[in-house]
C-alpha cells in the first residue's frame, strides 16, 4: 500500500500542467507553445534521477529515496503557485522532475522483479489515480475564471503532496523491517540465484544492452508510447478549447476523464493477467488506442473528442505495465535489469522531445493537428511492437 501511496504521489503533477495551461499562459503572457519547454525541463530531470537511481537507492533504501522525492514536488508545486513569472516556472520544474526519477525506476525495478504481471498494472494504477485526480482539482479551481485561479490549484495539490509526506516519513520504520526480512529470506533465494549463473555460465562475457536481438526495437516501441501518454494529457485541454470551443474548465476536465480511462484499464488489466498474456494485452491496448486517437482526428462534434480521449486512455492502460513486465521473458533475466533502464530512459525522452515537438509545430500553425500527431505517434508504436514481435518469433 505505501507502494501505491507513492504512484500516487508521482502521479498527481504529472497532469496539472497540461489541465492549466489554457488559463495559465494568458495569466503570465506567455507563447502557447512555452507549455512543451517546460514539460521537457521536468522529463529532463526525470531522466537524470532515474539514470542516478542506483547509486541512490543503494544509499539510501526506496523508502528514503521516496519521502525525499515526495517532498521535492511538494516544494516544487508550492513554487510553481507563487512563481511571479515564467522564468520562475522554470526554475520550479527542475525539481519537479528531479523528484519523479529515482524513485519510479526504483519502485518499477522492484516490482518487476519481485511481484507477477497483475501488481505492475495496479501499481501504474494508482499513478493513473494520481493523474486523474490532478485536473479534477485544477478544474475546480479554474472554473471560477479568474485569471490567477490556477495557483490555487497547484497549492491545493502542493497541500495533498506534503500529507503523503509525513505518510511516507512515518512509515521509514517500516520500510527498514521490511528490508531485515528481505535480508533473513536471501537465503532461500540462493538456489535460484545458482541456477541463474549456471544459465549464464555459456554467455561469453558481458554484452551491451544496445546489442541484444530486438532491444532496439523494444525501446522505439516505448519512446512512441510516451509520446502518446503524455501528448494527450499535455495538449488535450489546449485543443479542445482552441478548436472544440469547450471552456478551460470543461476541457480540464475532459483530460481528467482521459486519465481516468487510464486508471480504470489498469484496474482491470490487473484481473484480466489472470487469463490473457502479455504480448496480447499491449497488442489489444495498441488497436484501442489508435482507434481512439482516429475517432479525434474525424471531423465530429465535441462530444466524440470527449469519447476518443477516453478510448485512447483505455488502450494506453495495458502498454506500459505490460511491456515493463515482459521484458525479462523477452530478453532474459540476465540481461533485464540493465535493459529495464534503458526502457526507462527512452520512454522519458519520449516524454521529453514528442510533445514539445507538437508544440513547435503548433506554434508555426494551429493546435488543429493535435489529433493528427497523436494518431501517428499511436500507430508508430502498434507498428514497431508488431515488428518485435514478428523479431522474436523467428529468433
Amino acid at each position: 500500500m505505501l507502494i501505491y501511496l507513492a504512484f500516487i504521489s508521482l502521479g498527481l503533477p504529472d497532469s496539472l500542467l497540461g489541465a492549466s495551461w489554457p488559463v495559465m499562459h494568458a495569466d503570465m503572457d506567455a507563447p502557447l507553445g512555452t507549455a512543451g519547454v517546460l514539460y521537457m525541463i521536468v522529463a529532463a530531470g526525470t531522466i537524470v534521477s532515474s539514470l542516478a537511481s542506483g547509486a541512490v537507492l543503494k544509499r539510501f533504501g526506496t523508502g528514503k529515496a521516496a519521502a525525499v522525492s515526495c517532498v521535492m514536488t511538494a516544494g516544487a508545486l508550492l513554487g510553481f503557485s507563487q512563481s511571479p513569472s515564467l522564468i520562475w516556472l522554470v526554475l520550479f520544474a527542475i525539481p519537479l522532475g528531479l523528484g519523479g526519477g529515482s524513485v519510479d525506476a526504483g519502485l518499477n525495478n522492484y516490482v518487476a522483479e519481485h511481484y507477477e504481471a497483475r501488481h505492475m498494472s495496479w501499481l501504474h494504477c494508482f499513478w493513473g489515480v494520481g493523474a486523474t485526480l490532478g485536473p479534477m482539482i485544477m478544474a475546480s479551481y479554474i472554473a471560477d475564471a479568474g485569471s490567477g485561479s490556477w495557483r490555487d490549484g497547484y497549492l491545493a495539490v502542493a497541500g495533498i503532496q506534503f500529507v503523503l509526506v509525513v505518510i511516507l516519513f512515518a512509515s521509514l520504520p517500516l520500510w527498514d523491517r521490511v528490508a531485515r526480512s528481505r535480508e533473513r529470506t536471501s537465503a532461500g533465494l540462493a538456489a535460484e540465484e545458482a541456477a541463474l549463473r549456471a544459465e549464464d555460465a555459456g554467455a561469453a562475457g558481458p554484452t551491451k544492452p544496445l546489442r541484444v536481438k530486438g532491444v532496439k526495437l523494444a525501446l522505439v516501441s516505448f519512446l512512441f508510447y510516451c509520446s502518446v501518454e503524455s501528448t494527450a494529457g499535455l495538449w488535450g485541454s489546449s485543443y479542445l478549447v482552441g478548436v472544440k470551443g469547450l471552456s478551460a474548465s470543461t476541457a480540464a476536465q475532459w483530460v481528467s476523464m482521459y486519465y481516468m480511462g487510464i486508471t480504470i484499464g489498469r484496474l482491470i488489466t490487473g484481473f484480466v493477467t489472470f487469463k490473457v498474456g502479455n504480448r496480447a494485452l499491449i497488442r489489444c491496448g495498441q488497436a484501442t488506442a489508435l482507434a481512439g486517437a482516429a475517432l479525434l482526428v474525424l471531423p465530429l462534434p465535441a462530444g466524440f473528442s470527449f469519447a476518443g480521449l477516453m478510448i485512447v486512455g483505455l488502450g494506453l492502460a495495458p502498454i506500459y505495465p505490460c511491456m515493463l513486465h515482459e521484458t525479462p521473458v523477452r530478453f532474459g533475466k540476465r540481461h533485464a535489469p540493465s535493459i529495464m533502464g534503458y526502457q526507462m530512459a527512452v520512454a522519458y525522452t519520449g516524454s521529453t522531445l514528442m510533445p514539445p515537438l507538437l508544440g513547435f509545430l503548433a506554434s508555426h500553425s494551429t493546435i488543429g493537428i493535435f489529433p493528427s500527431y497523436l494518431a501517428l505517434s499511436t500507430a508508430a508504436m502498434l507498428l514497431f511492437s508488431e515488428r518485435l514481435n514478428a523479431y522474436l518469433s523467428k529468433a
